[in-house]
């Protein structure tokens, strides 16, 4: 199967003629075979609409244009290696500049959809928590009570995240506006950026950094997810079957950058002595 490595190999050499700009542009890379074959792979007959779907969204975006079409590419490919789509209206997944790059980034609607795939989960939601709805919260039990009928207003105070699980363990968090602002302004590169998801839906971006944190602390993680949590937030450096390597991960809980991430399909988690260790 075609890596993105290879893919860059076989598109350095001239096709038949064709000037080396066309071959460049992302509509020029998508024309070619060796592009084509990888996407029918993955997606087998969709693969023809989702490649539009990239023309159509690179095409919609000044600052996708002026990124790496290679980098456009393997971010897209991660979106079609989970079977999640790359429309920005709809919310499972981004394709976003950064700098001369393009970088991989998950969307709230899109880990939810792969944690129903996993089977294990009977509810997963987020949601924002207006002013007045919030009863009580306790950091350390994470206890929260939350009325919807008490709200004062329209405004935005926090996000809940909550989770049951087939086997009966569930789990509520709330993090403040505060809260989610602090660490997207310590964690994410492009929270400044002004054409960034962060300011054009904030919700969105929020909503999806609570279930994240939610899920990676509690949450049972398929290998597709797992695969979810590298991606997410990077530049993509190389996709093979089951493999995913990026430039660098961020460690969302201790801020550290890890260079030349490598996620495969070989890792495995072990559930014992947690509640998790009887869900099959």
């Amino acid at each position: 199967m075609a890596t993105t490595t290879s893919l860059k190999n076989q598109l350095s050499k001239k096709e038949g003629g064709v000037p080396a700009a066309t071959q460049n542009s992302i509509k020029g890379l998508m024309d070619s075979p060796a592009v084509k074959k990888r996407f029918e792979e993955v997606l087998n007959k969709r693969a023809p609409q989702y490649m539009s779907s990239i023309v159509n969204l690179v095409n919609s975006d000044t600052n996708l244009k002026k990124c790496e079409p290679m980098s456009v590419i393997a971010s897209c490919m991660v979106a079609a290696t989970m079977d999640l789509p790359v429309d920005k209206n709809l919310g499972y997944a981004w394709v976003v500049p950064y700098g001369n790059k393009a970088q991989f980034q998950m969307g709230y609607k899109g880990y939810i959809q792969l944690a129903l795939r996993t089977g294990q989960y009977k509810a997963i939601n987020v949601t924002e928590i207006r002013e007045g709805e919030l009863i009580s919260w306790n950091p350390l039990s994470e206890e929260v009570e939350i009325d919807f009928t008490q709200r004062k207003s329209d405004k935005v105070i926090g996000y809940a995240g909550y989770f049951k699980l087939i086997n009966g363990f569930e789990k509520t968090v709330y993090w403040s506006r505060e809260d989610v602002e602090a660490h997207a302004k310590k964690f994410s590169k492009t929270y400044n950026f002004a054409n960034s998801i962060w300011k054009t839906d904030f919700d969105a971006m929020a909503k999806k950094t609570v279930l994240r944190n939610l899920l990676s602390k509690w949450g049972i993680l398929s290998i597709e997810m797992q695969n979810a949590y590298v991606a997410d937030n990077n530049v993509v450096k190389n996709i093979e079957e089951g493999t995913v390597q990026v430039e660098n991960s961020i460690d969302f809980e201790t801020g550290e950058v890890i260079k030349d991430v490598e996620y495969s399909d070989q890792v495995q988690e072990s559930f014992e002595g947690t509640p998790f260790e009887n869900v099959e």
